[in-house]
């Protein structure tokens, strides 16, 4: 979905606000794992390489974070601590939105599945004919719908794909334009960032400055069951489901 979402860079192999930026506007887990893979898959499993061989328990972070601490700031770029703060709701600010939208599209929304890009169906192990692929116990995709035309769509990446010590939310928000006689919403991505702790330490990365797309959608929707399709050659398809209201914005 974002190959050309912001060429991701090498710089000496880390991971750094380019990749954030392809990350922010993927939606299934594959699309991520393109991402990483341009610049920061190898450092990565430096990174996880080392924590194996530290003799730190599973869960002592602090253990590997003295073992591996220089490996790990080797691995994400910028290492200083960031001058940015963290925008916890950006769509509070009422410029971010299009306008009205569907009220049945208001809320939010959990990825469930979505289906395999033509490219990708070798790689699925164990199917002939493989349909969807549902995401990976440590990736979580959801997408917040506003009342005023706002969307935020949040992808966690924890130390399974990051590695221990280091978990991020990685953010994307802007307009969510609907045009119902055609059955489409258009996801015109403002900013974005990536949020919380990389090497022990927190971190808000700044996405504000990476080159977004502006994906087109065909979508359907059902009830609790929101069915989107890329308008690319792929037709990829994304279905997300209603979080329980009380979790809903």
């Amino acid at each position: 979905m974002t190959r050309g979402a912001g060429t991701p860079r090498s710089l000496a192999g880390r991971c750094g606000s380019a990749n954030w930026v392809c990350v922010a506007q993927c939606i299934d887990v594959t699309c991520v794992d393109r991402c990483l893979a341009e610049g920061c898959e190898k450092a990565l499993d430096a990174l996880a390489g080392c924590a194996a061989r530290s003799g730190c328990g599973p869960d002592d972070s602090d253990c590997v974070e003295k073992a591996c601490g220089k490996q790990c700031d080797r691995t994400f770029e910028p290492a200083p601590r960031s001058p940015e703060k963290e925008t916890p709701d950006p769509c509070a600010d009422g410029s971010v939105g299009s306008g009205a939208v569907p009220k049945g599209m208001v809320g939010t929304w959990s990825l469930e599945a979505a289906s395999v890009r033509p490219e990708e169906k070798a790689k699925v192990v164990g199917q002939d004919e493989p349909q969807d692929v549902k995401p990976r116990p440590d990736f979580e995709r959801t997408l917040v719908v506003t009342s005023n035309g706002c969307f935020l769509l949040r992808t966690k990446l924890e130390d399974a794909t990051l590695g221990r010590g280091s978990e991020l939310e990685v953010r994307s928000w802007g307009a969510f334009v609907v045009d119902e006689k055609e059955d489409t919403v258009e996801l015109r991505t403002k900013s974005g960032q990536a949020v919380g702790t990389v090497c022990g330490k927190p971190r808000v990365v700044g996405l504000s400055k990476g080159k977004f797309q502006r994906p087109l959608y065909k979508y359907e929707l059902e009830g609790d069951v929101l069915g989107v399709t890329a308008q690319t050659t792929a037709k990829q398809t994304f279905q997300f489901r209603r979080q329980a209201e009380e979790k809903a914005k």
